[in-house]
C-alpha cells in the first residue's frame, strides 16, 4: 500500500525556522510535536504493513494526528506574527 507520509517539515517547508526555534524553545510546541511524530508513525506503520486494525481506530488516530497538525500549525503561525511584529 502507498503510504503518504506526513512530517511537518514537509508538510510546511516555510516554516521550518519556526519548528527549529519552537523544538527546542518551546515545551509545549516539543511535546505536541513529539506526539504528532509518534501517532504519525504508528499510523503509517498500520497503513504500510497492512496490519489489522478496526476502521474506527485508525480513523480515531488520523482524527487526533489532525488536531495536533492544526495546534502545531496555529503555535507556529503565532511565533511568526511574534517575530514579524518584533522586527517592525
Amino acid at each position: 500500500m502507498k503510504v503518504d507520509h506526513h512530517d511537518l517539515y514537509q508538510d510546511f517547508p516555510e516554516m521550518k525556522d519556526a519548528i527549529d526555534v519552537l523544538k527546542s524553545g518551546n515545551a509545549h510546541f516539543a511535546q505536541l510535536f513529539a506526539s504528532y511524530n509518534r501517532l504519525t508513525g504508528k499510523v503509517e506503520d498500520l497503513e504500510e504493513h497492512d496490519m489489522p486494525v478496526a476502521d474506527f481506530t485508525l480513523e480515531d488516530m488520523k482524527k487526533q494526528r489532525v488536531k495536533l497538525k492544526d495546534e502545531l500549525y496555529h503555535l507556529m503561525l503565532a511565533f511568526r506574527a511574534g517575530q514579524q511584529a518584533a522586527s517592525c
